[in-house]
């Protein structure tokens, strides 16, 4: 067979020519197969490739082939040989984002509650997440805040508690989808983080590689939202459902909104306690918008997964699930199969033990019309919650309080966000920038919509309100 040479791959992406299946492949070998010794491809080469790829995009085949080429290009799950229908949800990632501590446990009672002839859950959630990075959240961090809890799971291990518990919340190891940590390297040092063909091919080349049946998106929108615009959000969204059908695994995606932090809580184990006390049945006012997105992204799942007709009927079976307690008997079962100390959910709000607070008040009276959600996520960053760079460490304490949601009524002087850090040092940047982006007017603003359009292989179908 004809060698195939990277700078080659690189001119012909850079003229705009159609790379063929076995040029990506290969490029993509070449990149895994590195060695100190064997430089089959250069870090100059992979950072041409990626710019071409910027500039000139990418046709739903070789989008295809890239992913399918990054997700073996390590192991994969074969959660297949469970015989069980396999799902998982992914988010881009906000403030606040804390659904996939709801959403697993609630898949996974549901697969509990009709295991298949061998005794295997009839309903698994093999769940690949990421830690927080930028003004964004991360599974990772807000699980590990649990004593105990190992998120470094190899396949094979998640297989064991998914077997049990029908679910599991993993992160990704050297050894799945390697290309994927080489590539995302050197996009942040590049200038091409913004691809929308290479997120697509990033996010969906590990969430592939669980073996999944379907898989549910939750692409945000907003001030919040990793992508600046509605406009490159819903591309993103598109380009994710075209590379999951192209897959075999049935793909939807719904656009959401994140204008404001999701829920009551945004930081690390003050989300973990959030999510806990919803499943043992407290229901802030404040977490309205956390249950009601939870329960349409599980609606999502659990209508692909057969146990719901529609979307809708789906929505309501998980807000059952919720109501009966069986999401927090399911959550109790993962978290220790994974090693996690269970005995601190007993009293969560006695395990938040910030050094620092702080509260800030409303200047005057009106409505709250609008915040740029992006930067109360620095915010939560800067208190410690965050990273700036991978690698960075985060505080299990710091993060916010939210004590408003837009469109709300506000008196002078009433909480509006609670600060939390292990520094009092750390509280005065992140109260002005809060202080300097909240919006209130005598007037009233519409409320955003939580669900602003769901995407799936045929045609968009209406927002769920």
């Amino acid at each position: 067979m004809k060698r195939i040479h990277p700078i080659d791959v690189i001119l012909h992406k850079r003229d705009g020519l159609t790379l063929t299946d076995q040029e990506i492949r290969a490029f993509i070998r070449a990149i895994v197969d590195r060695t100190p010794k064997k430089q089959l491809v250069t870090d100059s080469q992979i950072a041409a490739f990626l710019m071409a790829v910027f500039l000139r995009g990418l046709s739903p085949r070789e989008l295809a082939t890239l992913t399918e080429a990054m997700r073996f290009s390590g192991e994969v799950a074969y959660t297949e040989a469970l015989n069980t229908f396999t799902i998982d949800k992914h988010s881009t990632g906000g403030v606040g984002d804390k659904t996939s501590l709801l959403i697993a446990p609630i898949l996974a009672a549901a697969g509990l509650a009709h295991p298949t002839p061998e005794g295997v859950p009839g309903i698994v959630v093999p769940m690949i997440s990421g830690r927080s990075l930028g003004h964004t959240g991360g599974t990772l961090d807000k699980l590990e805040t649990i004593p105990g809890f190992n998120t470094q799971l190899s396949f094979a291990e998640m297989r064991d508690v998914l077997k049990q518990c029908a679910a599991s919340l993993i992160g990704q190891t050297p050894h799945i989808v390697p290309a994927d940590r080489i590539l995302y390297a050197l996009r942040d040092h590049t200038g091409t983080v913004e691809s929308a063909y290479l997120i697509t091919a990033s996010i969906m080349s590990k969430k592939l590689a669980e073996g999944l049946n379907a898989l549910v998106l939750d692409v945000k929108v907003g001030s919040g939202a990793f992508m600046p615009t509605y406009e490159k959000s819903k591309l993103l969204a598109d380009l994710m459902v075209e590379t999951g059908e192209a897959s075999g695994t049935r793909t939807v995606a719904l656009l959401t909104s994140m204008d404001e932090p999701l829920g009551r809580f945004s930081g690390n184990w003050v989300e973990v306690w959030e999510c806990v006390d919803i499943m043992r049945g407290t229901r802030h006012p404040m977490s309205r918008d956390l249950i009601e997105l939870t329960n349409i992204l599980s609606g999502w799942m659990l209508h692909l997964a057969g146990r719901a007709c529609t979307p809708e009927e789906g929505a309501k079976l998980s807000d059952q699930i919720l109501h009966s307690g069986e999401a927090y008997k399911a959550w109790l079962k993962i978290v220790a199969a994974q090693g996690g100390d269970t005995t601190i959910f007993a009293d969560p709000a006695a395990h938040h033990i910030p050094t620092a607070t702080r509260t800030l008040t409303a200047p005057r009276s009106g409505f709250l019309t609008s915040m740029d959600c992006k930067q109360v996520g620095w915010a939560v960053q800067r208190l410690g919650a965050g990273r700036a760079n991978p690698g960075d460490l985060v505080s299990a304490h710091a993060g916010i309080e939210s004590h408003a949601k837009l469109g709300d009524r506000i008196e002078e002087g009433q909480p509006l966000f609670t600060l939390f850090a292990e520094d009092e040092a750390l509280l005065d940047e992140p109260e002005k920038m809060l202080r300097d982006t909240l919006r209130i007017r005598s007037k009233p603003a519409p409320r955003p919509p939580l669900i602003h359009e769901v995407i799936t292989a045929n045609e968009p179908k209406p927002a769920i309100r």
